[in-house]
C-alpha cells in the first residue's frame, strides 16, 4: 500500500524488488524465498526496515512517515486481531 491504497499485489513465489513511492522517496520492498520485508525507505527511524521477513499470513510492516506498508494475506492468519 502507498498512501492508504494498494499500489501492487505480487506473488511470494517469484524473487523480486518492488519500488513503492511515498511523500518522503522511495520505499523498496524485496521479495526473496517466499519471504517479503522493506528492504529500504528514507524514513527517519527505519522501523519498517528493521521488522524484517515477513513470513506469515497476517504480519504487515508500516512505514508511517512515508504511508507505505506491505501485508502478507492468503492462507490462515496467526492471529485474529491485536490489543494493547
Amino acid at each position: 500500500r502507498s498512501g492508504g491504497k494498494v499500489f501492487r499485489e505480487a506473488s511470494l513465489s517469484l524473487n523480486q524488488v518492488i519500488e513503492v513511492p511515498g511523500p518522503l522517496g522511495i520505499s523498496r520492498v524485496a521479495i526473496h524465498n517466499r519471504q517479503a520485508r522493506i528492504a529500504s525507505d528514507p524514513s527517519p527511524r527505519q522501523y519498517c526496515v528493521r521488522q524484517g521477513w515477513l513470513k506469515q499470513a497476517g504480519e504487515i510492516a508500516v512505514c508511517l512517515p512515508n504511508q507505505v506498508s506491505v501485508e502478507l494475506s492468503g492462507g490462515s492468519k496467526r492471529y485474529d486481531s491485536l490489543n494493547y
